[in-house]
């Protein structure tokens, strides 16, 4: 596994990969009611995201509400980094070449405590919004918002989980990249200025989402 980690400016710092997603696998009969619902959720809320994401929708309120979907899809996507670290043996962080190896050591091992900080306490949120998304229930049609919190509530579950191994249990090796040198100066630079070059680098890495995610956290 091989993760980027990014300088965007003074003390700012991201860490990206693109790990090959992840369909879970459907619990055995003998699995409690609550992975069975979590799981159903999950599947309904993949297919909410590809029906948002194809954009036939009719209607201002509904295409609204598909891009709300697609916007919270694209958040998640981003934990996916996280969720491979949980299954992770050994990895390679790239850093960009004016770092040195002890402070992108330092900077990594920040990044994941603050992660598993930040996704044990939304873990705990989100789990409190479900049950009470269960208020909604009444209401026909699918309950999108409890499909969304489950997938939220696994999901943090999951990078909250990832951090912690890959704060513990993760055999890293570390090796500079001037690529991401220069990317840490297109950072500062405008979005139409650095777009080909972004482009360029991202092919040369083989990110195929590298482009759209670099210029929603380069802003």
């Amino acid at each position: 596994m091989t993760v980027f980690l990014l300088a965007l400016g003074p003390g700012r710092h991201e860490i990206y990969s693109e790990p090959p997603e992840e369909i879970p696998e459907a619990p055995p009969p003998s699995a409690g009611r609550w992975r069975q619902w979590a799981h159903r959720a999950g599947e309904q809320w993949r297919e909410l995201v590809s029906v948002a994401q194809r954009g036939e929708a009719q209607g201002r309120l509904a295409r609204w509400r598909d891009a709300a979907v697609c916007h919270l899809a694209e958040s998640i996507a981003e934990q996916r980094t996280l969720w491979s670290l949980r299954k992770a043996e050994a990895a390679t962080l790239c850093f960009p070449s004016s770092m040195s190896d002890d402070e992108a050591q330092r900077v990594m091992a920040r990044l994941l405590r603050a992660a598993r900080w930040h996704h044990g306490v939304w873990f705990a949120v989100d789990g409190l919004l479900l049950i009470a998304s269960a208020l909604l229930a009444p209401i026909p049609g699918p309950n999108a918002l409890a499909y969304y919190l489950a997938f939220r509530v696994v999901g943090h579950a999951q990078s909250a989980l990832g951090a912690h191994r890959g704060m513990t249990r993760v055999a890293w090796t570390r090796a500079a990249d001037e690529r991401l040198t220069e990317l840490a100066t297109l950072a500062r630079e405008p979005q139409a200025q650095r777009e080909a070059r972004v482009d360029a680098i991202a092919a040369q890495l083989r990110l195929h989402r590298f482009a759209a995610y670099f210029d929603r956290v380069a802003r």
